[in-house]
């Protein structure tokens, strides 16, 4: 394979990537507007996406290991694709979190919420910003833009204790929210887990750029 045609199929990998980041920021966008608006239709779209999601997940990984035994890519050829491998890993567990939070919007139709959602929105919107701006991050390899996103984890980490401590003080004083509140503490920590995907695909950024790993988990 020349040169030339080793770039175009990085390239063709690339654009198959940022699809599959936009299906899942739109997974995420949807489920918590369902849950919000107890829209099961949208839910539903939500859940149909998945094997979509999945099997691009599927095709990118198959592309970039075929790439790798007939290139032998080194340096930062073999970084970009390590780093493709990666991220894809965790966009598919992202749209699996949004799955599981439609999920929960089937679970909840039935009744009023025992409380109005606002943090639980308050919290996907900074989750969202995250996503978008860590796939414009990849895109422009930007290691500061990266670091920068990764340490707003703290503030989806702040929002998900003060759910949980508001959650479990509502479910104590009245035992007719337990179910209710236990689903919406799982919607909580589904929120919480893409923002922590969002950190690993951060750190492979960096990567990416610098050939050093980091934990910004720290």
């Amino acid at each position: 394979m020349t040169r030339h045609a080793f770039e175009e199929q990085q390239d063709v990998l690339h654009r198959k990537l940022m699809t599959m980041g936009t299906l899942v920021e739109e997974a995420i966008h949807k489920s918590i507007k369902s849950l919000v608006e107890r829209d099961a239709e949208l839910a539903e779209q939500v859940i149909a996406s998945d094997p979509v999601i999945n099997e691009l997940e599927q095709e990118i990984q198959s592309d970039c290991f075929r790439l790798i035994a007939l290139q032998q890519p080194v340096g930062s050829d073999l970084r970009r694709l390590g780093t493709m491998l990666k991220l894809v890993t965790d966009l598919e567990r992202m749209g699996d979190h949004a799955v599981s939070i439609s999920k929960t919007t089937r679970r909840l139709m039935a009744d009023p919420y025992v409380k109005p959602l606002i943090d639980i929105p308050m919290m996907a919107d900074h989750v969202k910003a995250m996503v978008r701006d860590c796939l414009n991050a990849y895109i422009a390899r930007n290691k500061e833009a990266a670091e920068e996103i990764a340490a707003r984890d703290d503030i989806v980490d702040k929002l998900y204790s003060t759910i949980f401590h508001d959650l479990i003080e509502l479910m104590t004083k009245n035992s007719q929210a337990i179910s209710q509140g236990t689903h919406l503490l799982l919607v909580a920590q589904y929120l919480e887990r893409i923002a922590d995907h969002v950190t690993n695909i951060c750190e492979w950024i960096i990567y990416m750029s610098t050939g050093k790993m980091t934990d910004l988990n720290k």
